[in-house]
């Protein structure tokens, strides 16, 4: 790929919260090429806050010791006009976790001054094909938030990390029909990714047979969608915060 690869552009790709561990281990996958592919080029945009600018110099330094031959530049800043600046992707990692003690309405005042400020940022220094992951919990809520301060970029383009229990809800009615993930359509998730998150079934359909038939048809079987389907969405989820 020699003479094209020197003159390609590369994926500009903003990872908030980088010296957190999440983050860490995040942006070595993107250099690899694990996630744009490993014929794409890619500059990362490493953002945190400035007490961790220490440690986001560290990174910085192990990326390059790597010489990732994908990675064409490694940003590192505490300020959003540089880190957002014609970014093609996003990972907002970076979020105010739930302390100890620390009321519920206290952590979402928290988060969406985070999310409303990174939402301008978008709205005004990203590109506007920009694609947004928001990882930081209460992801839900922080995608609303960031994308309602970025009314230049189509809503579309946001997504909660609440996809991993959508993903999580359609493995396990294809494992229970033994299907493939891509025949199950239309699961849906409520709320935020906790304890009290729901995956609905009730609009999900199945392709079995040559045609679509509904999961509860297909099934048959309402004690196993209202306990065990249920209760495997939660016990993923304290599984996940336990190895974080």
């Amino acid at each position: 790929m020699g003479d094209w690869f020197q003159s390609a552009a590369p994926v500009r790709v903003l990872v908030t919260g980088a010296a957190g561990q999440i983050g860490y281990s995040l942006v070595y996958s993107i250099a690899k090429g694990d996630v744009f592919g490993t014929s794409t080029p890619v500059a990362l945009h490493l953002l945190d806050i400035p007490p961790m600018m220490g440690v986001l110099k560290g990174v910085q330094m192990e990326l390059q010791d790597c010489a990732f031959p994908l990675l064409k530049d490694v940003l590192i800043t505490d300020k959003e006009d540089e880190a957002f600046k014609d970014i093609d992707s996003a990972f907002l990692v970076g979020a105010m976790p739930r302390r100890e003690g620390m009321e519920r309405k206290d952590l979402l005042a928290a988060n969406v001054r985070i999310f409303k400020s990174q939402g301008r940022a978008l709205d005004k220094y990203a590109k506007k094909t920009v694609k947004v992951l928001v990882v930081g919990n209460p992801a839900n809520t922080n995608a609303l938030i960031c994308s309602k301060y970025a009314p230049s970029i189509p809503k579309a383009n946001f997504s909660a990390m609440t996809r991993l229990d959508h993903n999580r809800a359609i493995a396990q009615i294809a494992a229970k029909l033994a299907l493939c993930p891509s025949q199950v359509h239309k699961m849906i998730i409520w709320g935020n990714h906790s304890s009290t998150q729901y995956p609905d079934v009730s609009q999900a359909t199945v392709e079995m047979g040559g045609k679509e038939v509904s999961v509860g048809e297909a099934l048959k079987d309402n004690a196993y969608l209202e306990s065990e389907f249920v209760n495997v969405s939660h016990s993923g989820i304290f599984l996940y915060k336990n190895l974080i």
